[in-house]
């Protein structure tokens, strides 16, 4: 546990007289060298543990050819960023999807199938994979590609469990001492789970313990709605294996927070924070979906928050992770509640979350691509990532009756219009080609998304692209970003002084 320790002790708040450059803390105790870096002005952190601190500059290396694994809005956000990079020469998606196609060579392979990504990977030999969703790695597929001596961005399976398992990840919290909200018990019987909710407080949330599209959690008011969802989990299965057992959680208050770091295992660096909405009808209203659409914005949380949860959350977080196995390496999301007694732990995934990605991506301001490689060769310490000041808002058009049952193959018109607005696109999620034209292929359709100086302007943006775009029986939220744009207002109107 000492690595553990060390990271525990290695933070100290930043003295007022030096919050405009960056903050150095070093230490020759455990290692070479390390150092913590924040930008206060900018909001970005880089903690960094130096192996080999030769060569101070920022690393970059030419990574010509990647293979992305996914099919959705976040894959087509990530290829619409590699395709930027001058150091990319080809990109691959599989499976991609009827906008991807405009960015990259969509191959049809699953992202579920491991097995066939391994021998596509083998006949493409690119220099880099890239995974975006959980299933392959849940399954493993960087031990697959590792073995065979294949470049690929994502942690293993042994620590892709994280997300796999809300089981496994609330054990692997209590061990390492990170906040995270109590919790009740965890239950392989539908019968026992629910003889639980006698002895609970109200409300309280109910989790499958493994993958279920991000659906797999309920906010329960009630004990009917409670021992409802645990049948549809336990006994109707309909959400798959991954409701097979479940558990109880104490229910925070507060507001949730996506903070997603991208580490090599031995340093990190902070995407820009986000928030997502849930909830598929406006005031967070009806089910679960898998996002309905989220935003960023700067000064999206308080330096005080930023602090704790570099060091009672990230920094544990990853420690744990190094002593338990192999480095952590990949994008690692932490799924957060802002409390009064400060930030806790909700879930971890251990990938971008959709649709969180596709606003990051619109305020990158560096190469994706030389990241992704810097994070494969562990030299993640030589990146310097910066960002796009301002906003950016990602609203998500769905199809008619999701996250229930929907219709597909409904064509989609007004995509180039919605583009030619400045600051503006469109990712695309749920749609396939059919000849000339683009249908709807899945529930969660296109992402749009827009950037401006402020987060009202981003908001405005989006919704005038949404307004051009039309498909049968579409459906978005009316209000995402609203109670940022609510926040940031009452600030400006705030006596001073």
């Amino acid at each position: 546990m000492a690595l553990l320790e060390f990271f525990r002790n290695l933070w100290k708040p930043c003295p007022t007289k030096i919050r405009n450059s960056p903050h150095r803390l070093r230490s020759p105790d455990l290692l070479p060298s390390q150092t913590l870096r924040h930008d206060f002005e900018s909001g970005r952190y880089s903690f960094l543990i130096r192996v080999d601190s030769r060569g101070g500059s920022d690393y970059r290396e030419p990574t010509v050819k990647i293979l992305v694994v996914g099919s959705g809005g976040r894959e087509h956000a990530m290829v619409w960023r590699l395709r930027q990079s001058p150091e990319v020469e080809k990109i691959w998606c599989a499976p991609g999807n009827g906008g991807i196609a405009d960015f990259a060579e969509c191959v049809p392979v699953d992202a579920a199938d491991v097995a066939g990504l391994v021998s596509l990977a083998e006949r493409l030999k690119p220099d880099l994979t890239v995974v975006g969703p959980e299933a392959p790695l849940v399954a493993g597929i960087r031990n697959k590609f590792e073995c065979r001596h294949m470049r690929l961005v994502g942690p293993s399976q042994r620590d892709a469990r994280l997300e796999g398992s809300k089981i496994y990840a609330k054990q692997f919290m209590d061990r390492y001492g990170i906040p995270t909200p109590t919790l009740y018990g965890d239950f392989e019987s539908p019968t026992e789970a629910i003889r639980a909710l006698d002895a609970v407080d109200w409300p309280v949330v109910v989790k499958a313990d493994g993958l279920c599209g991000g659906k797999g959690v309920l906010v329960a008011e009630k004990r009917a709605e409670a021992e409802s969802f645990i049948r549809r989990l336990m006994q109707n299965h309909e959400l798959g294996p991954g409701g097979s057992r479940v558990l109880l959680e104490h229910a925070l208050k507060g507001e949730e927070l996506s903070f997603i770091v991208l580490t090599d295992g031995r340093s990190f660096v902070p995407m820009a924070p986000t928030r997502d909405h849930k909830r598929v009808f406006d005031g967070d209203r009806g089910p679960n979906t898998g996002g309905m659409g989220a935003y960023t914005m700067d000064g999206m949380i308080a330096p005080k928050y930023e602090s704790v949860i570099i060091k009672d959350i990230v920094c544990p977080t990853i420690a744990g992770l190094s002593e338990e196995g192999i480095p952590y390496t990949g994008f690692l999301y932490f799924g957060l509640m802002l409390t009064a007694s400060g930030p806790m732990v909700l879930e971890y995934n251990c990938r971008m979350g959709d649709p969180e990605t596709q606003p990051i991506m619109m305020r990158m301001d560096f190469d994706l691509a030389a990241a992704l490689d810097a994070v494969a060769s562990h030299k993640l310490d030589r990146f310097k990532p910066t960002w796009k000041p301002g906003a950016s808002v990602c609203v998500v058009l769905a199809s008619g009756g999701y996250p229930g049952s929907f219709e597909t193959g409904k064509k989609i018109t007004g995509l180039g219009e919605a583009e030619k607005l400045p600051g503006v696109a469109v990712f695309h999620a749920g749609t396939k080609r059919d000849g000339d034209s683009v249908v709807t292929s899945g529930g969660r359709v296109l992402g749009v998304t827009a950037a401006a100086d402020s987060l009202p302007q981003a908001i405005h943006k989006a919704y005038e692209a949404v307004d051009r775009i039309h498909f049968d029986a579409a459906q978005c939220r009316s209000d995402i970003g609203a109670k940022g744009d609510l926040r940031t207002r009452l600030a400006a109107e705030a006596p001073r002084g």
